[in-house]
């Protein structure tokens, strides 16, 4: 499974590579038709392609830094650093459609003369160029937000340019210009939608949220039904990206061997895997340890200090890699 998983990010990677180098041409092509047409539609998107390219390149960078394996200073590795290119993303995105906006404004106020003939050809080129990236990424981002942000560029791109050929086509049919800047407006929304939802996706990773895929509760329901588990508390359960979920608890036993506590905790990891797809259990086996009120304790739990400390305890972690 880690072979899979090491061909798996080299793909990732190598996709990366490909749609940053489809994206530059694609800004030359936008570059070249907004300055032929005055279309603020293509000149927002030639922007938005701008702000691909920086983002392509950021995604590609994280992409390789997270093949670095962990060291003493950096215990996971560099497996974050595609988190990090999401977040840069989203802001990036979020900027580039406010601008935009900003700017189809100003041209309602004050119409601009637009060819559409330059504009369908450079967009038709723009249209066909991001329908070939996103269907190299797409497949690729189920599990990865660093491609995910990387295809929502390349999403927005593509509807962008159909907006900007359907605008082309009604100026040239009947010479009303203000749909350029209307359709530059709905370039933004599109993109900040977008954006949105992958900042906030990024901020949960990064804040260690439960994944919203998970429901605590049903977590403790089903490591309470393991055979010889009286308890749970302490309860962490987070990403260190998505696609690698991990779990810390105390779980309150019986007093027993050594060998028979591996076996409760096996069936723990067994169960969690099986069940929530959570790859990494830290489990702490204790013979007394806080009241059922304390299912989340704080950190520091200076509640269960004494509890903690009293007891029979072993430390057991287990890794699906």
């Amino acid at each position: 499974m880690n072979a899979h998983k090491h061909t798996h990010s080299h793909g990732n990677e190598h996709q990366l590579g490909w749609a940053l180098i489809l994206t530059v041409l694609i800004l030359a092509v936008e570059v070249v038709g907004s300055v032929l047409s005055h279309s603020l539609a293509l000149i927002a998107d030639a922007g938005h392609v701008v702000t691909d390219v920086g983002a392509l390149a950021l995604a590609y960078f994280a992409a390789r830094q997270a093949h670095r394996p962990a060291d003493s200073m950096r215990t996971f590795g560099y497996q974050r650093a595609g988190i990090l290119a999401a977040l840069a993303n989203a802001a990036a995105l979020l900027a580039i459609a406010l601008v935009i906006g900003i700017e189809a404004y100003g041209r309602l106020m004050h119409p601009y003369r637009v060819d559409p003939a330059p504009m369908i050809v450079a967009a038709a080129l723009g249209l066909a160029l991001n329908l070939l990236i996103a269907g190299r990424l797409h497949g690729h981002g189920h599990d990865d937000l660093n491609i995910r942000g990387a295809w929502l560029h390349v999403v927005g791109d593509a509807g962008a340019a159909v907006g900007v050929i359907a605008g082309a086509v009604v100026i040239a049919v009947t010479g009303w210009t203000p749909v350029d800047p209307l359709l530059s407006m709905a370039i933004a929304l599109l993109i900040a939608a977008g954006a949105w939802g992958l900042l906030r996706n990024a901020v949960a990773v990064l804040m260690e949220g439960v994944p919203a895929d998970i429901d605590l509760d049903d977590v403790v329901r089903q490591m309470q039904r393991v055979p010889g588990v009286r308890g749970v508390h302490d309860l962490h359960v987070w990403t260190v990206r998505p696609g690698l979920i991990m779990l810390s608890c105390h779980v309150t036993v019986d007093d027993q061997s050594l060998e028979d506590g591996l076996s409760v905790v096996r069936r723990l990891d067994r169960a969690m895997s099986e069940r929530f797809g959570i790859g990494h259990c830290t489990i702490q086996l204790e013979t007394t340890g806080c009241g059922t009120t304390e299912l989340y304790c704080e950190l520091p739990c200076a509640c269960c200090a004494d509890d903690h400390t009293a007891g029979t305890a072993a430390s057991y972690t287990s890794a699906r890699s």
